[in-house]
């Protein structure tokens, strides 16, 4: 349980780091017809580790299915989007039960800024992610104390999928460890 509730943190996490850190992963989102969106989540030697599976309702809620590299479900994440655009996200385990919580605002010039708790309030860290003139966004975080985890980078190709490269502070960090 306390492994899952890691993994699940991680995943939201996505910890990685700046230019000199240490590659611990990458991902790939793509975008169906309808929007619905798949992600497939590899460690760094590119192995498949896992993926979430993610639809939009009529409301704007989403929904996001995490699975491990056998297709068994690990996890739900529940997203949802007040009038003012931030967003709060559960995470919940394979058995429904509650796992941890995501809160997002967006500020003035866009940046967006993310704080995580445990099942209990607990802060487990924080992330400020910017955007670029050319739609990249880059991603830092820090744990409880304010301490640099790493980063992420993100850029979206012509056909609209999302890639991901993900860098820690720490060699021995692994993101997708499902």
């Amino acid at each position: 349980m306390k492994k899952l509730m890691m993994t699940l943190m991680a995943v939201t996490f996505a910890i990685a780091a700046n230019a000199q850190g240490y590659n611990v992963g990458s991902s790939n989102t793509t975008t169906d017809y309808f929007g619905n969106q798949t992600t497939t989540h590899r460690d760094k030697y590119g192995n498949t580790t896992g993926t979430s599976t993610s639809s939009t309702d009529y409301f704007g809620n989403t929904t996001t299915t995490h699975r491990d590299r056998y297709g068994n479900t690990i996890g739900i994440s529940t997203t949802s989007t007040d009038y003012f655009g931030n967003t709060t996200t559960t995470h919940r385990d394979k058995y429904g039960n509650a796992m941890g919580t995501d809160k997002s605002s967006t500020d003035y010039f866009g940046n967006t800024n993310t704080t995580y708790t445990d099942s209990y309030g607990n802060s487990r860290g924080s992330s400020t992610t910017s955007t670029d003139y050319f739609g990249n966004t880059t991603t830092t975080y820090q744990d409880s104390y304010g301490n640099s985890l790493g980063s992420s980078t993100s850029s979206t190709d012509y056909f609209g999928n999302r890639n991901t490269e993900q860098r820690s502070n720490n060699s021995n960090t692994t993101i997708w460890s499902w």
